[in-house]
């Protein structure tokens, strides 16, 4: 496989997680992906914001987050975004370090 077609299939997996996240299962709590799997919506618009960095792009914190949740964070968090019991803030705590803050990586989940 050369290089063009593995990015292409790259970006259409992306394409389809950010539409997984975004259509498919909006249920699904950040808190929850963070203490699962060790990232979230926020971990993707910043790796995504890095990536734009890294060619020269300038894209700020809330145009990722953006594109991420496809739509302002604001309006996710009205409408999809729950609360979060002891357990699971305990249990991300732990998570963001191992996973953010201990990367050097420092967000706010």
């Amino acid at each position: 496989m050369n290089d063009a077609t593995r990015t292409a299939l790259e970006a259409a997996a992306f394409r389809r997680l950010l539409h997984h996240l975004m259509q498919d299962r909006p249920d699904v709590q950040n808190i929850d992906l963070m203490n699962l799997a060790g990232f979230c919506r926020n971990c993707l618009s910043r790796w995504y914001q890095e990536a734009a960095s890294q060619q020269g792009i300038a894209l700020d914190k809330d145009a990722a987050r953006e594109i991420v949740y496809g739509m302002p964070y604001a309006d996710w968090v009205a409408q999809h975004q729950t609360g979060a019991d002891a357990a699971k803030k305990a249990t991300f705590e732990v998570a963001f370090k191992q996973n953010v803050t201990d990367r050097g990586k420092a967000s706010d989940g």
